[in-house]
């Protein structure tokens, strides 16, 4: 079947597929170590033995979802040399800094500290390993934060020049780190993991109290994860708002498809809630649409002009389908946790949080949906970026190595049997740890490092330390 797909659709599909594994990965992890801090810190404050109970449940599961991690995340830089090294060659002045500062940063800092956040506590006391936890929570952040500069920056190029070999030039650092898109995507994406996390503490301390309604552990993880979505969704969607207004002025082509305007609406343009995207006939189909919302909502006008794909040359045009509906996914997704955090708020008032059976029902099933809402955003913005590696400078067919469909296709399968089963075994292994309540001693790991020593030395170290202390040694 791989042999009718040209190279580049190989690449791109394995690039996909690739960073699809990787990015739920840090998504939860970003979630989970700024919920390990606060864990941590209020178990220094108040001495509940609730906090400290929760702080040594998930800080194994987010060790686990860090490593799988950190390998996932170690083949997307290979696939640059090998598929891309053209986009290598020509970026590389301007984005691989970038990636550099952090490994150099944000990496670092989280692998330095890595150590003392999880097995720290009895060997260098409560504040330096406060210090640990705080310093892995603020190196995922910051690794987010460089990875959306490189990303926003092909999104809304910035600060560079272009050489007499094609190459991009940087000219202004501070332009190429805080490019028009970089704030706006940055926020989405931290509340999008927050959120992530949210959905998976809720759900699993959903899971729990539908067993025992008494269990302590379990309603705090449903309380504060009810609470953070409460807080956040509303945040999101505002600031999801806000990115809009950015894409429509540095990527409007990106929101034609998103809206599904194929044609320009110059006394203002309906909002299209669902239909059939008709790419050969450049229209939408069945759709269900309220008259001049899409202008109030992006232009603050209900009779603002809005631009069509019939503006655009063909050759231009990202694959509106697919953007078309992952963002649909996203949005809906999006008002679904918003859903949910004001039902609890509801039952929380009334003071039956704890009780109702159909919420904690509901929290079990939007769990994993935080990840399919990050992988629609992700979708929306790298496919509307189409046909462009670096939007409007650089396509994606000049950005391709020299290389042949078959070498691709064949380390495509690997890659999928690869990943199916490494990060499939891994992901059963985190569901088997969540569904163990927290009480549970060790959930399958132990509490501190593993020794590299064998048995047999170790025992005959002790042996002789014993023999020692017979002879008075």
């Amino acid at each position: 079947m791989l042999d009718t797909f040209t190279a580049e659709t190989l690449a791109r599909i394995q690039f996909a597929f690739t960073i699809s594994f990787h990015i739920i990965f840090p998504a939860f992890s970003i979630g989970v170590a700024s919920y390990l801090a606060v864990l941590n810190g209020l178990w220094l404050k108040t001495r509940n033995q609730t906090y400290l109970q929760l702080f040594n449940y998930w800080k194994k599961i987010f060790a686990v979802a860090f490593g799988m991690g950190v390998v996932s995340g170690i083949v997307m830089s290979y696939q640059f040399g090998t598929n891309w090294s053209v986009f290598a060659e020509k970026t590389g002045p301007v984005l691989g800094p970038l990636m550099a500062y952090e490994v150099l940063s944000a990496f670092f800092l989280e692998a330095g500290f890595l150590g003392v956040a999880l097995f720290g506590r009895e060997r260098v006391g409560d504040k330096l390993h406060m210090f640990a936890v705080a310093m892995v929570a603020f190196g995922t952040l910051l690794s987010a934060t460089w990875i959306l500069s490189v990303n926003s920056w092909m999104q809304t190029p910035a600060g560079y020049s272009i050489n007499e070999l094609g190459q991009f030039i940087p000219e202004d650092w501070w332009q190429i780190v805080f490019n028009p898109s970089f704030p706006y995507r940055l926020v989405h994406m931290v509340l999008a993991a927050y959120l992530t996390t949210a959905l998976v503490v809720g759900g699993v301390g959903a899971l729990h109290l539908l067993r025992n309604k008494a269990d302590a552990a379990a309603r705090k993880m449903f309380s504060m994860a009810m609470w953070m979505l409460i807080i956040v969704a509303p945040l999101q969607i505002t600031v999801g708002d806000f990115h809009g207004i950015n894409t429509l002025e540095h990527q409007p082509v990106k929101v034609m498809a998103m809206e599904g305007h194929y044609d320009s609406h110059p006394d203002g343009a309906p909002l299209i809630l669902f239909g059939i995207p008709n790419a050969e006939e450049k229209r939408i189909d069945y759709a269900i649409q309220i008259p001049k919302l899409s202008s109030l909502i992006l232009k603050h006008d209900l009779n603002a002009p809005l631009a069509g794909l019939d503006t655009i040359p063909d050759e231009d045009e990202p694959p509106v389908v697919i953007v078309f509906w992952s963002f649909r996914i996203m949005v809906a997704l999006g008002f679904a946790m918003l859903g949910l955090g004001v039902w609890s708020l509801w039952r929380r008032l009334r003071g039956k949080l704890y009780d109702d059976s159909w919420l904690k029902r509901a929290a079990i099933v939007m769990a994993p949906m935080g990840f399919v809402a990050v992988l629609a955003g992700w979708v929306t913005t790298e496919v509307g970026r189409q046909p462009f590696t670096v939007y409007g400078l650089l396509r994606t067919s000049d950005s391709l190595a020299p290389v042949a469909a078959p070498a691709v296709a064949a380390s495509l399968i690997a890659f999928i049997i690869v990943y199916f089963f490494v990060f499939g075994a891994g992901t059963f292994y985190i569901l088997r740890m969540m569904n163990k309540n927290a009480s549970t001693p060790h959930l399958g790991l132990k509490d501190g490092p593993i020794r590299t020593a064998s048995p047999s030395l170790v025992a005959t170290i002790g042996s002789d330390d014993a023999s020692g202390d017979k002879h008075g040694h």
